[in-house]
């Protein structure tokens, strides 16, 4: 596997002159977690727990979600299911951590699965998932907005059926986007998983971005443009209802599609079987851009340079590492 980041070493070189680095990414690889196209759920499952322990050092998964949450915790997993079983996060990457936070101790009420709408989540399998484990499964659209939470910008958006302000006339309207009461009233942390598929205007459709767009109505009115789309994602995630809250952040690069924007295009997907972990968004996505960028020039496809300015704000703003030099990345092979 090429190096994709300053600082790449394998596990037998990471030793403890590393654990205070600014920014740690351990990536767990396994040429068999996916057989044509298909995951290989244990071997997966493996996959999670290795990188999980290996992230906060702990011996065992257990230890390991007790270091970053604590007992009574509800802990919202944020997938993007949109995309649906095969191009959007796998169920098998949360079925582990699923697993993982049942075998520490965290009770089956307390875990929830969540994306924007309840309705893609079924779709996508995740009913099944939290049915076999008795978790919970909830859409932040579905459960409402609260009117005391909100980001605002200049930027007047058209309101849709569902936003808080559709229907009002007042002077003002369509410029705030309202966070989720699922954020503001039930979860205390938050996991997201997102899969590495490009975006047209984030560069990926990574952790920063579909955190934003999830968790807060009247966002439409920021796509299409990458320079809305650097101001508003970065400022939403630093909302301390959402920033404070994210305990862990996972990749899903089992699958690598380097072209295609929002929809599933097999034909312009790699396969780099691969989970990566961190607690810190901003390295993970600029990982993935770097990896979308290699994947395009070993294809020798021709693209206009992404821009890197969503994530120097979200640097800027505090919410993780931009500087590859200063990221830390492990990598474990099985």
């Amino acid at each position: 596997m090429a190096a994709i980041g300053a600082g790449l070493q394998s596990d037998s070189t990471a030793g403890s002159a590393h654990t205070n680095s600014p920014c740690r990414v351990v990536i767990v690889h396994d040429p068999r977690a996916m057989v044509t196209y298909f995951p290989q759920p244990d071997r997966i499952e493996a996959m999670v727990e290795r990188a999980l322990t290996r992230l906060v050092d702990q011996p065992t998964v257990s230890a390991a979600w007790r270091s970053l949450v604590t007992t009574g915790e509800v802990i919202g997993i944020k997938v993007e299911s949109k995309l649906g079983p095969q191009f959007g996060t796998r169920l098998p990457v949360v079925e582990g951590l699923v697993k993982s936070l049942l075998a520490a101790g965290w009770p089956a009420t307390n875990i929830i699965i969540w994306d924007r709408h309840q309705a893609d989540l079924q779709r996508a399998g995740f009913e099944s998932l939290a049915l076999r484990h008795g978790v919970q499964l909830a859409g932040s659209a579905d459960e409402g907005y609260d009117p005391e939470v909100f980001y605002e910008s200049p930027l007047l958006g058209t309101l849709l059926w569902g936003d808080l302000e559709y229907g009002q006339h007042q002077p003002g309207a369509g410029r705030k986007s309202y966070v989720s009461r699922l954020l503001t009233r039930r979860l205390t942390r938050i996991v997201v998983v997102s899969p590495l598929v490009a975006h047209p205007h984030a560069g990926v459709m990574g952790l920063l971005y579909s955190l934003a767009r999830a968790s807060v109505d009247n966002f439409l009115r920021f796509e299409g443009e990458a320079e809305r789309l650097a101001r508003a994602v970065p400022e939403i995630c630093a909302l301390p209802v959402l920033g404070d809250r994210v305990v862990l952040c996972v990749v899903d690069a089992l699958l690598c599609q380097y072209l295609g924007g929002s929809r599933g295009l097999l034909h312009y997907s790699s396969e780099l079987n691969e989970i990566r972990m961190s607690r810190d968004p901003v390295a993970l996505d600029i990982l993935s851009l770097r990896e979308l960028e290699r994947q395009r020039r070993v294809l020798g496809i021709a693209y206009p340079p992404v821009s890197r300015e969503l994530y120097e704000n979200a640097a800027l703003l505090e919410l993780g590492i931009g500087d590859p030099a200063r990221i830390e990345v492990i990598t474990l092979h099985r």
